[in-house]
């Protein structure tokens, strides 16, 4: 691979993509371009290996020839300009992969399979920790329960492979920071985060989206320790958007479990001003370096089996960074490597779940700090 691109280089979770790539050898040189160049060229200089240059770009202008001999475009930055990214990315004759669309932006994304396609590249959607990661771990539980899944199949169609379909889908995140602070810590883009709590979240109820209030209470749900049993509320996740094309199934929902205090904060910023929520993003302190992350995703058979796949990924210790930024960049990160190694033959616009297989994506993570477990 002769180079890889990390658009928002300068933003919470690119760091931590760049500190990894730069310790891929499967990633000859980064080009890494945000706005605000001199931010960028601060993550060059402090986790780019030597093999990092940075430049100041504005996405919503266009940047395909900044894209110059690069293989791969990681869409790090906000979810709003994954359509300019993914023009960007065809027009340089690039992959493309980005961290998720907030669902509705996923389905206008999906809209560009044909096109990808005939160029014989691939977009990979939501390839964070979720959506990202719990895709993949939805695919893992449809395999141990000999489901029917997407894997293969190419998008747009459930792979027959004979046996039970899946009847439900319900995934689950959650993060805590060992050290409380009085400080605002948010373990990824504040504005993204209040986003998903305003709008409607979207469960999918006989195989079709129903739109719940927002926020609407979730239950509780057993996580890892340390975090254990938490409470937590429905938000909209790009999950919901595929699990029915790729699974065929009937039921499915997200729910995220965010520390009580942060949770009003947020809460509180739902309804500022746009210029307010900006203020609070640039007040807020760095996520903490000491935060762990945790996934649950449970896969239900028709006849009634079930099968709980869990992730916890605990702090880079050598990187300075937490689980809560390494849990969302590792997946990123890991699907550069496997493009790089042949391991994806996939082409067009694809969630996670059709194309990234459980076996080639698990053991990047476990290099990177997270633990699965699986309960049948």
């Amino acid at each position: 691979m002769t180079g890889v691109a990390v658009l928002g280089a300068g933003g919470i979770i690119a760091r931590a993509i760049v500190r990894d790539l730069a310790d891929s050898p499967e990633v000859d040189r980064l080009l890494l371009l945000d706005i605000d160049g001199e931010r960028a060229a601060q993550v060059a200089a402090e986790h780019g290996g030597g093999r990092a240059r940075a430049v100041g770009v504005d996405a919503r202008n266009g940047f395909a020839t900044a894209l110059a001999g690069c293989g791969v475009l990681v869409n790090a930055a906000s979810y709003r300009v994954n359509l300019v990214a993914m023009e960007a990315a065809l027009a340089a004759g690039c992959d493309y992969l980005d961290l998720g669309g907030l669902y509705w932006m996923t389905a206008r994304q999906l809209e560009l399979h044909d096109r990808f396609a005939a160029a014989g590249r691939l977009a990979v959607l939501g390839m964070g920790s979720s959506p990202g990661k719990t895709n993949v771990m939805a695919v893992y539980g449809a395999r141990i329960l000999g489901l029917r899944h997407g894997l293969g199949a190419g998008h747009g169609g459930v792979r027959e492979l004979g046996g039970e379909p899946v009847r439900e889908i319900n995934v689950a995140a959650a993060g805590r920071d060992p050290e409380p602070t009085d400080l605002l810590r948010t373990p990824y883009a504040l504005q993204t985060l209040v986003d998903e709590l305003s709008m409607n979240p979207v469960v999918l109820d006989g195989g079709k989206p129903r739109e719940l209030a927002p926020m609407a209470p979730g239950g509780l749900v057993r996580f890892p320790e340390p975090i254990g049993e938490v409470m937590t509320i429905h938000t909209l996740h790009s999950e919901l958007q595929t699990f029915g094309t790729s699974f065929g199934v009937q039921r499915a929902s997200f729910r995220l479990a965010l520390a009580p205090e942060l949770l009003r904060r947020l809460e509180a910023l739902r309804d500022a001003a746009a210029r307010e929520v900006a203020a609070a993003q640039a007040a807020a302190a760095p996520p903490s370096a000491r935060a762990v992350s945790a996934h649950v995703v449970e896969v239900l058979a028709a006849g009634g089996r079930r099968v709980r796949v869990s992730a916890l990924t605990q702090p880079m210790e050598d990187w300075g960074m937490g689980g809560g930024i390494v849990s969302t960049a590792a997946p990123a990160a890991a699907l550069v490597r496997l493009l790089a190694r042949g391991r994806i033959a996939a082409t067009g616009v694809h969630p996670p779940e059709t194309c990234v297989d459980p076996d080639d994506l698990f053991p990047e993570l476990e290099r990177r700090g997270c633990r699965f477990e699986v309960t049948a």
